[in-house]
């Protein structure tokens, strides 16, 4: 194997190249020459570096997206099973606009907490994985920051329509159910 540094076009030292190899020993056979660049973007190159981060990103995706469902689910169970207490608050004269706040405030209090847990865990298991990311830091403003925005966006709309549809409902009907 012979590698050569130039400040030229690799392509244009390939003859030139082949030529004195040939000038120094006739016998010696020459055969797939190419430059460092279409190396690495071969199999023994970048490839399977490649492949693998298209990977990570494909199933760190998935993993956002069923946290995301997960988030709303869950957020929106809690604020629906709270139907009955809104109708009562109501039936007593509480305001709409104070309910729906109370019932956001408390859910994305909880999933506040949540995403503080889960960015500080995060950061720890990234120093501890530094040595496996390749151009990435350790830690990356833009996707701490919008994975949570993100969860705080499901949180708000798992709340907010639960607890709006409460709140359009008949209070005479919540007070009948008990």
């Amino acid at each position: 194997m012979l590698q050569l540094r130039t400040s030229v076009p690799p392509d244009s030292l390939i003859v030139p190249a082949e030529a004195l190899v040939r000038a120094l020993d006739p016998t010696l056979p020459i055969y797939d020459v190419m430059t460092m660049e279409r190396v690495m973007a071969g199999a023994n190159g970048y490839f399977l570096f490649r492949m693998g981060a298209g990977l990570a990103g494909t199933l760190g995706a998935l993993g956002l997206l069923l946290a995301v469902v997960g988030v709303y689910a869950v957020v929106s169970y809690a604020a629906n099973q709270r139907r009955h207490e809104i109708g009562l608050r109501m039936a007593l004269g509480a305001q709409p606009r104070n309910v729906l706040r109370l019932v956001i405030n408390e859910g994305v209090m909880l999933v506040g907490l949540g995403i503080g847990v889960g960015a500080i865990t995060a950061l720890a298991v990234t120093h501890v994985l530094v040595s496996f990311l390749v151009d990435v830091r350790s830690y990356d403003p833009l996707t701490f920051g919008s994975v949570s925005a993100l969860m705080l966006a499901a949180a708000l709309v798992a709340c907010y329509a639960p607890a709006r549809q409460a709140t359009k409902s008949d209070p005479i009907a919540a007070l009948r159910h008990d």
